[in-house]
């Protein structure tokens, strides 16, 4: 593949994009004082899971917390299955996400003495699956999926459930933990968070959030994760991070995840409990979920042909996923996929800023792996899987049925090697990654670090691409900020400045698009996307529909190579809207796509020789989403 294109475009491109050095991570060495704004982005994965989790280490994942810092760092580390494991390029910082509910309990199952379980049938059962050692069987691998079976339909057996025994086996895990992430934590080199993953699933319906603190180890207390197990609702959750800012002085915030398996949940226009929502409601949840996790391996939750059948690139991710909920306890109609795609909760924000003068679902976007493996990659070419028994020594793992949703038709090769989250924040320290994610200056990749700015305001002018990011925080806001009508239905069309710089080891750029949502004055939400800045636009033309010529495919599927000169290292464009009507709600992200490359299992067919399925998607442009900036017309 062509990865040496354009190994200077950073330098070349420093006014435009901010960055230093897209070769490396941009931060060894990082002072620690903040600058007068973002001039960096910093990488990073929100939603990691090692041994602690439940599910993890049932699937097989013997790699602790330290393990997962260390390959997050950059250090080479052995993985479960035996192979050596070392990332291109460090991450700047990690969330480790372990699931709250019943965390540590399959470990500790599995390490119970086998007399101790004689009087629980399914416990006792589960340790000697845990325990088989027979790697055919894949016993442990059975007793984990039928675990999570049980508790999205809540018929765990009450030894796994008891608060007193949960308390005290997280209690110790949690501190010890607590311990592993204050040592690996250095500002201005590496950031270390502490968080978990609150994991309700009312009859398989995957209504997940991450919860990341803000705060060092020392400074939470005698805080412990919130499970989710009694106490499913999501305004439990937010109670509780009430509860913990009131008591600590510290901060939180929550990151849904994959709304693409909900069932139409995640973003549904009711509470949990199915009563109508209301301003307390739209008002907490505005202040507690200010970014979403879009793009994971578990799916792509952007957009669906479905609610979007004009945009030619809004399946990606979809295979399979679309199905049926998480754990393919029932289909998935498309009728509901309104409450699952993020496009779609954009536009219901849109209807319930009209409705409360707040807006729920005012979301930022980042990507973050949900690696099970404690190994925190999102590379086609280095993707140890969704759990440890689909690492790339397993050489069926592409056509192996999934644990999740198996009997409805989901196969290895449905999991995708994504995503990462990018934050703009003035310095590699928790103060200000998380301070950047409460103001959504952040952005979603499915793996490649490009590097992405967007600006939006009533003032730029074409000239002002020259000086990008300088321009864009004088006159304007980044992704994230919003722009409101202050001359009562009078104000000009707003313009944005855009920039992508290629990740210099991966692929060229194909194009920007910029997706528009927005409120009639009947109520009723639309949507409709711009290409603005596409490659080689001497020889690739926009028809009438305002659709640009596909980007070149020169993918060599025999050796997993291909040609970046069909694509351009940068693109950076100035941006009006042509069809803007000052007196409607409105909101803008840009959407960058690579040209055409391979996927994972490409990748695993080569090494190992073997032949892929006819149905396998092969190749596949990876892409960016920024966070939205939105327009709100003057009150």
């Amino acid at each position: 593949m062509q990865r040496n294109l354009m190994a200077f475009a950073c330098t070349m491109a420093l006014a435009v994009t901010g960055c230093s050095d897209a070769k490396s991570s941009g931060t060894v060495g990082e002072n620690v004082s903040d600058s007068e704004y973002p001039t960096q982005v910093f990488w990073g994965d929100t939603h990691l899971h090692t041994d602690n989790s439940g599910d993890a280490f049932g699937f097989g994942n013997r790699l602790n917390s330290e393990a997962a810092l260390r390959f997050a760092r950059g250090e080479e580390v052995v993985a479960t299955k035996g192979a050596k494991a070392k990332l291109a390029r460090p991450l700047d910082f990690l969330v480790i996400a372990d699931h709250a509910g019943a965390m540590g309990a399959t470990k500790e199952i599995a390490d119970t003495p086998r007399a101790e379980l004689l009087g629980d049938e399914l416990r006792l059962k589960w340790h000697d699956m845990f325990n088989d050692e027979d790697p055919g069987s894949n016993a442990g691998l059975r007793a984990t999926a039928e675990i999570i079976d049980r508790a999205g339909k809540g018929t765990l057996p009450d030894g796994l459930l008891d608060p007193e025994t949960s308390k005290r086996r997280t209690t110790g895990l949690w501190a010890k933990h607590g311990q592993i992430v204050e040592q690996y934590n250095e500002p201005g080199k590496f950031t270390a968070f502490m968080g978990f993953e609150f994991t309700p699933g009312p009859g398989g319906d995957n209504l997940h959030r991450v919860v990341m603190f803000r705060d060092a180890p020392a400074e939470m207390g005698d805080t412990l994760p919130f499970s989710a197990f009694g106490r499913r609702d999501p305004e439990m959750l937010w109670a509780y991070m009430d509860a913990y800012e009131q008591k600590t002085g510290g901060k939180v915030l929550a990151i849904p995840h994959n709304s693409n398996i909900s069932d139409g949940r995640m973003f549904a226009m009711n509470k949990f409990d199915g009563s109508p929502l209301d301003e307390t409601y739209v008002k907490t949840r505005a202040m507690r979920e200010p970014i979403v996790e879009v793009t994971q391996i578990k799916g792509d939750s952007e957009a669906h042909p479905f609610l979007s059948p004009n945009d030619e690139f809004a399946s990606f991710g979809n295979t399979g996923w679309d199905r049926c909920n998480l754990i393919c306890a029932k289909d998935t109609p498309p009728e509901t996929y309104g409450g699952s795609y993020i496009r779609e909760a954009l536009k219901r924000g849109l209807e319930l800023t009209v409705k409360f003068g707040t807006n729920p679902f005012q979301l930022g976007m980042i990507g973050s792996t949900d690696s099970h493996t404690s190994l925190a990659t999102a590379d086609e070419d280095n993707f140890f899987g969704k759990h440890s028994g689909l690492e790339f020594n397993n050489a069926k793992r592409a056509s192996t049925v999934s644990l999740l949703g198996g009997r409805k038709g989901r196969i290895g090769w449905h999991y995708l090697s994504s995503g990462y989250a990018a934050v703009w924040a003035t310095s590699n320290t928790r103060e200000a990654i998380f301070d950047a994610m409460m103001r959504r200056e952040v952005y979603a990749t499915t793996g490649p670090r490009m590097q992405l700015r967007f600006f939006g305001g009533f003032d730029f002018a074409e000239g002002d691409t020259g000086d990008l990011v300088k321009t864009g925080y004088a006159k304007g806001v980044p992704m994230g900020g919003e722009l409101v009508d202050k001359n009562g239905g009078e104000t000009k069309a707003p313009s944005f400045l855009v920039s992508a710089l290629m990740d210099p080891d991966n692929a060229s750029l194909d194009r920007i698009q910029i997706i528009k949502g927005w409120i009639d004055t009947k109520g009723e939400t639309h949507e409709k996307v711009y290409n603005v800045s596409w490659s080689n636009a001497e020889t690739r033309t926009m028809d009438s529909d305002g659709k640009v010529t596909p980007a070149s495919n020169n993918v060599d599927l025999t050796n997993g190579t291909w040609d970046n000169s069909s694509g351009e290292p940068e693109l950076t464009t100035w941006w009006q809207d042509p069809d803007f009507d000052a007196a409607q709600n409105a909101f803008y992200y840009a959407r960058v796509l690579e040209i055409p490359t391979p996927t994972w299992p490409v990748y695993d067919a080569l090494i190992h020789n073997i032949e892929l399925p006819d149905d396998v998607i092969m190749i596949q442009q990876e892409r960016a989403y920024s966070s939205p900036i939105w327009y709100r017309p003057k009150a």
